[in-house]
């Protein structure tokens, strides 16, 4: 007879995973383009072409990472931190994928060719990733109060 070994880090990882897939049901591909439209609007990149689809797509991938990032954090939350203390626990994350997407903004966007570089783009992009992440922690946070984790 074969047993089955596993380890802790696989089975936590599966668990992990787990809890993103039920999150992840929580958001639409409509929601995250309403929330690119919202904060960035129609940012003239290079070419001349507004918002194409990879910018869309490179937006969509930070979002949802600060969303999960969000939810993965709730459980402190709901253990009786404050959401400022919990948000503190991930600053690095964050301003990660602030930076990420500020950087990507720079790169693509006609920014400094046909607009001045000013700090709107990284207020715009601090502004977007914190969103996400509230609306995971928030969507977290309800799961774990209808014990649905």
């Amino acid at each position: 007879m074969l047993n089955v070994i596993t380890t802790f880090t696989t089975k936590q990882r599966e668990k992990e995973i787990k809890s993103e897939r039920t999150l992840l049901r929580g958001i639409s591909i409509k929601m995250l383009q309403e929330s690119v439209r919202k904060h960035f609007g129609y940012i003239k990149i290079q070419g001349g072409t507004f918002m194409q689809e990879g910018f869309d797509e490179a937006c969509f991938d930070v979002a949802i990472e600060a969303y999960l990032l969000g939810g993965k954090v709730s459980k402190f939350g709901h253990e009786g931190e404050g959401e400022e203390r919990v948000k503190q626990r991930c600053n690095s994350e964050l301003k990660h994928f602030i930076d990420t997407l500020y950087n990507f903004w720079l790169y693509w966007a006609e920014v400094g060719v046909t607009q001045p570089v000013d700090e709107s783009f990284y207020h715009s992009c601090e502004h977007f990733v914190e969103t996400w992440w509230e609306e995971g922690y928030q969507q977290g946070m309800k799961r774990l109060k209808l014990r649905l984790h």
